[in-house]
């Protein structure tokens, strides 16, 4: 904990550590970017592609390099869980989309095992900035960009594979049946499921980062309480980090996978 935070309450040091490096767009508050978030994520998004690439680019068919096969079996898992959920030419874009996700999101959760004051030193001395956050995935904005995203090409591809007439004919003919009467049902019906999956996709991975964050923020103001605190905090603060391992790698999992879902769903006529 640097000089400065060291005189902040519990409160005002945790709500030191949950502020954006935030830029205005607009008169007001209401259009803002969070700088922090859109530049840690593209830096991720920059290293994980970059050292996919790097891979793929000194790839042998003979005996494969420690990373080569590292990023070999990775690929094949993400591959097999694909094929399990979408039957249709996975290899096009769902599986490279699917690799790309987990990857990008993995990456941005990782940034939580990151010691808080440590970085909030780097931020500080380097950067030259008091308030900044590291862990894009443990912001909403991004949780929501990445959902959306994905809706919007379960959209697409529903159109491209249904057609507009028959996207339209499923959101008011499924899944209660054809009758004009149960078009309003039907149409109700699929508008929830549709407004639902992003807000179910985006908010299961915001929560479970964010509420990380603020596990290792309280730890940390445990450990300056004292020599008793300092001890018990690092204990905890590892078992937490250890345990925050299976968080971060089950999150990206999830996030992949349910963007397979979607996918496979806009390919599926009912």
């Amino acid at each position: 904990m640097s000089a400065a935070e060291s005189t902040l309450t519990p409160t005002g040091y945790i709500s030191h550590h949950l502020t954006f490096l935030q830029k205005p767009i607009s008169t007001g508050d209401f259009w803002v970017l969070h700088v922090d978030t859109i530049a840690v994520s593209i830096l991720l998004g920059v290293i994980s592609l970059g050292f996919l690439w790097w891979v793929v680019r000194d790839a042998t068919s003979g005996v494969p390099s420690r990373r080569q096969a590292f990023v070999e079996l990775a690929i094949e898992f993400i591959d097999n869980q694909v094929k399990g959920i979408f039957h249709g030419d996975r290899h096009s874009f769902v599986a490279p989309a699917a690799l790309t996700v987990f990857v990008w999101v993995l990456m941005m959760n990782a940034m939580d095992f990151l010691p808080v004051d440590w970085m909030a030193l780097f931020y500080t001395h380097v950067l030259g900035q008091h308030t900044f956050r590291g862990v894009p995935t443990a912001d909403v904005n991004t949780t929501f960009a990445l959902a959306l995203a994905v809706w919007f090409l379960m959209i697409f591809y529903s159109i491209k594979v249904k057609g507009l007439g028959g996207w339209v004919h499923e959101l008011f003919c499924s899944p209660f049946g054809k009758h004009p009467l149960l078009w309003p049902a039907n149409l109700l019906l699929n508008i929830i499921e549709y407004l639902s999956k992003p807000l179910s996709h985006s908010l299961r991975l915001y929560g479970n980062m964010y509420a990380g964050e603020i596990i290792f923020l309280l730890l940390g103001v445990w450990a300056a309480t004292g020599l008793a605190g300092t001890v018990f905090g690092a204990l905890l603060g590892a078992g937490w980090a250890i345990f925050h391992i299976l968080i971060v790698v089950l999150q990206a999992f999830i996030f992949m996978m349910l963007t397979v879902v979607y996918l496979s769903m806009a390919h599926e006529s009912h």
